[in-house]
């Protein structure tokens, strides 16, 4: 479906509202990332992926962090009530029940991708990382029990829905209907996603070849499923081996 490019009153409208959705999301998890590598920078330590919420009790602990960490994607609802009033339903962004063939398999095969493009971008960092440790931040999974595999598919799937939903499905959207070329748009949403992943300092840049191919990935196909599903893969992967490994 072609995208309809606003004019006049609408598009000053449409700005403003891109802005404050876009400001609603990024300012409590850009804030987060900034203080978590301000820690790291300070010499704090104990920073880690699963906090200690309930002491003695990791499986209350559990729920617990996952219902506080459903926050993350609190946006969610109003960005796609604001498509759906401008014509553009989570059936036209390509969101709803997932396809095998049209979206679980390429959304595999874009994260795989993803893994196999941070290996340059692993191999310059290399010589600088090596001399300079405190550039790169990794934050721990912490002692916990292996079943706590099932926070961080949580975790995954929360924070595939939400980034991929407002930094893909919303943004990309609401630039081209505001005359944004393609190339333009996705340096935009490129540049907001890395921002709230500076808490792993220099190892943010680990996270652009991934944010390049599923943004191009909507921009070319409109199928939100591909990169929500390609985002959670890719996240579910790393904490699993993590926590089990």
């Amino acid at each position: 479906m072609p995208v309809v490019v606003a004019d006049g009153p609408g598009r000053r409208s449409l700005v403003w509202e891109t802005r404050f959705v876009m400001v609603a999301f990024l300012f409590p998890v850009v804030t987060a990332a900034a203080i978590l590598f301000a820690q790291h920078v300070s010499g704090v330590g104990n920073i880690t992926r699963f906090p200690v919420i309930i002491r003695g009790h990791p499986l209350t602990n559990l729920v617990v962090g996952i219902l506080d960490y459903v926050g993350v994607a609190a946006v969610v609802p109003l960005a796609l009530l604001l498509l759906t009033r401008t014509g553009q339903p989570p059936r036209i962004i390509g969101l709803g029940p997932p396809s095998l063939r049209q979206d679980v398999w390429p959304g595999l095969g874009l994260a795989a991708a993803s893994f196999g493009a941070e290996i340059p971008v692993a191999i310059a960092l290399y010589p600088v990382l090596v001399h300079n440790s405190t550039l790169v931040n990794r934050i721990s999974e912490g002692h916990v029990p292996s079943y706590y595999v099932v926070w961080g598919l949580a975790m995954s799937a929360i924070t595939a829905i939400a980034e991929e939903v407002l930094v893909n499905g919303y943004l990309i959207t609401r630039l081209g209907q505001l005359g944004w070329t393609p190339k333009s748009a996705l340096i935009l949403s490129l540049s907001l996603r890395t921002s709230y992943h500076v808490y792993y300092g220099l190892g943010f840049l680990l996270t652009v070849p991934f944010g390049y191919l599923v943004t191009r990935s909507f921009q070319k196909h409109r199928r939100l499923n591909r990169p929500i599903a390609a985002h959670f893969l890719y996240d579910a992967v790393l904490s699993t081996i993590a926590i089990l490994g």
